[in-house]
């Protein structure tokens, strides 16, 4: 597991909905599910919130510079 997601575990164990707002966004079936958890135990609410976060690991999106078939057009700007 990557620091970030150990963060959301640390802050899952306050409030769980948090992490599962990160992971799977604000409007989403996850997180009404996990605040249903939540108010019919905590527990419930945190075994949900912990499923999430494993479930979705964190990923790093980058690009290597000098990786792909971009070229440079004018100004600097990239063309495919």
């Amino acid at each position: 597991m990557h620091a970030r997601d150990w963060l959301l575990v640390f802050v899952g164990f306050f409030f769980p909905p948090i992490p599962v707002i990160v992971k799977k966004g604000f409007c989403s079936a996850d997180l009404l599910i996990n605040i249903l958890l939540c108010i019919l135990g905590f527990f419930p609410g945190l075994l949900h919130a912990y499923y999430i976060i494993a479930m979705n690991p964190h990923q790093e999106n980058y690009i290597a510079i000098g990786s792909g078939e971009q070229r440079v057009g004018d100004y600097g700007a990239i063309s495919s």
